[in-house]
């Protein structure tokens, strides 16, 4: 899934390549991709791209009135073309979801592979009206999301350091693998609980968070969007790197999986050496 950083590259290329353009048509080719139906997409056509902004892991593209907000979900991806076949494609064929297409002939299409279709495209007058976005915590980047303002959202959290790291409506746009690779910068057990956490831990934790996706965010700048997942997998620590060595200490990369994912952990820099038992219901280790 598309995370904080590969979502600010997108919205970075997309800056250089789509504001002060106008939009020629929009395409839905997959019935659910589109989350609003009013206003229509074509309200979108004649319209000039002004800016493209980011709210945690939405794409946010404002043309005249309109915002058109992307979500990516799991396996959606945004492809850019410098051209497109004078043939229109089919509906429902293979991954394409959206098309959108420039009056200079140029655009992107919106894909999505595999058979759960969570790709989401919302076009609304305000952001907010996405009530995912309006729900959505504060930018972990932000310049005003300092560690007392980390630790002021953790407080009375009751629940394990790795859920809360991933949770929209407390921090914006950490997921799966960046909760993964802070857990480990942080050394911390991804099990361990929020009420648990002293000062220190606190402070440790949040200079892990911010060093991990900025130092993420600098890797995916300027890269083409084709590049960016390739880019995200191969700088990845330990996410998606079980029975692969630590980078840092050596020790095996050990996984715990559930029902629709799993997490990666190395025992000797997060668990104090000890395996975390793959079951959702093990005791939890500190």
């Amino acid at each position: 899934m598309p995370e904080l950083p590969e979502v600010e590259a997108l919205r970075e290329f997309l800056d250089d390549h789509l504001v002060g353009k106008e939009i020629a048509r929009v395409l839905p080719l997959a019935i659910s991709v589109l989350k609003t139906y009013e206003p229509p997409l074509g309200a979108l056509e004649g319209t000039t791209v002004t800016s493209v902004a980011r709210h945690g892991k939405f794409l946010d593209i404002a043309a005249g009135p309109l915002h058109l907000l992307i979500h990516l979900a799991r396996a959606g991806w945004l492809q850019w073309k410098d051209g497109f076949p004078t043939t229109p494609p089919r509906p429902g064929k293979g991954p394409l979801a959206l098309r959108t297409v420039l009056t200079g002939g140029d655009g992107f299409d919106l894909t999505e592979m595999g058979t759960t279709k969570r790709l989401a495209v919302h076009l609304v007058h305000d952001p907010a009206d996405v009530p995912a976005v309006a729900r959505l915590g504060p930018d972990p980047l932000a310049d005003s999301f300092d560690r007392d303002a980390f630790a002021r959202l953790l407080g009375g959290q009751r629940r394990q350091v790795k859920g809360a790291l991933r949770d929209q409506s407390l921090i914006a746009g950490i997921g799966n693998a960046y909760s993964d690779e802070i857990l480990h910068v942080a050394k911390m057990s991804p099990f361990k609980l929020i009420t648990s956490l002293g000062d220190d831990d606190v402070t440790h934790l949040y200079t892990a968070m911010r060093t991990t996706l900025r130092e993420a965010v600098d890797r995916s700048r300027g890269l083409a969007a084709g590049r960016l997942k390739a880019e995200k997998k191969s700088s990845m620590r330990v996410h998606g790197r079980a029975g692969q060595p630590c980078p840092v200490c050596g020790d095996t990369v050990l996984e715990v999986s559930f029902s629709d994912s799993a997490l990666q952990y190395c025992p000797t820099c997060q668990t104090g050496g000890r395996p975390l038992a793959d079951r959702r219901l093990s005791r939890l280790l500190k």
